[in-house]
């Protein structure tokens, strides 16, 4: 079963995490891969890409101009040759058995799409603050998340799906977050996931041994960026209520949780350290479930 990897770069500041990201692949223990490589639009970083990745099993492409990340990636699945097409971000790091797991799953399964664990990769350190409930605002898998399972959707840095029927979907919608569509909506794999579902029956399957580091770099650990994130993704929420209907199972699990077991615990944990650590992660939940709120009703202002 042959997997292509695809990976999508525009910004020349970051392309050392970039050669990070496609080392990690090279470093794979499965070998059938392939890497597909998709530059957006930016000719330098694409003529740095030619000279230090001209080799056999990976392809390369640069858009003419700057298209967005989910159009990226859908050039990426087109240009690909494998069975199973697989994507992760320009600042992840990829386990050396990511693909190999992602692969055991189709192998064992009759499942048409695959996603992994994302970690946290904490460039400039971990905020004392933020309580791993909330870690998806860093586009990390959080605390209460699921275990391994068919699940809605997981991030878009670490899942996979079968090429025809990614192909068969239209692949990511463009117009959902990015450079080029509502850049305050997020959610491109969720859509899709749910377009999987509804019009082919078709399953994702969560893998939580595939794993992708995910680097969180200095400017996603301060508390002003992580406040408007948190209002966003509520923005997001209420869009992907309207857009893909019964998306909000999994939120609707969540809040529940949040209040009667996560929010409970801390308390507990708070009161009989007592942990000033904790005191803080126990406010914060509540600050971000606030944040959230207020993104969500906002969305229903713009989302009818």
């Amino acid at each position: 079963m042959k997997v292509s990897v695809v990976v999508c770069t525009y910004s020349e500041d970051r392309y050392e995490d970039f050669v990070g990201a496609v080392d990690s692949i090279r470093r794979q223990t499965y070998d059938d891969i392939e890497i597909v490589i998709v530059v957006d639009g930016n000719k330098i970083v694409y003529e740095r890409v030619q000279t230090n990745y001209d080799a056999e099993g990976v392809l390369t492409h640069c858009n003419d101009n700057n298209i967005g990340l989910l159009e990226s990636r859908n050039k990426g699945a087109e240009l690909a040759n494998g069975d199973i097409v697989a994507f992760i971000d320009d600042d992840a790091i990829a386990n050396k058995q990511w693909v190999e797991k992602l692969v055991s799953v189709y192998e064992q399964r009759n499942v048409e799409a695959v996603g992994g664990r994302m970690t946290p990769i904490w460039v400039a350190g971990k905020p004392s603050y933020l309580p791993e409930e909330f870690y998806w605002l860093v586009g990390v898998t959080h605390r209460g998340f699921g275990d391994e399972g068919e699940v809605r959707n997981t991030f878009g840095s670490n899942i996979s799906f079968r090429r025809n029927v990614f192909l068969d979907l239209g692949g990511f919608d463009p117009h959902i977050g990015g450079r080029q569509g509502d850049k305050n909506l997020q959610g491109g794999e969720t859509e899709l996931a749910a377009r999987l579902r509804t019009e082919l029956n078709g399953t994702l399957y969560y893998k939580p041994g595939a794993e992708v580091g995910h680097k969180v770099f200095e400017y996603r650990t301060e508390l002003g960026w992580l406040l408007r994130r948190a209002f966003w993704q509520g923005y997001s929420k209420r869009g992907m209520e309207v857009l893909v209907p019964d998306s909000g199972d999994e939120e609707t699990a969540f809040l529940r949780d949040l209040l009667l077991k996560f929010i409970p615990d801390r308390l507990e944990k708070t009161l009989t350290g007592p942990s000033f650590t904790e005191a803080q992660k126990c406010v914060m939940l509540v600050v971000f479930t606030g944040c959230v709120g207020l993104g969500y009703l906002y969305g229903c202002t713009k989302w009818r």
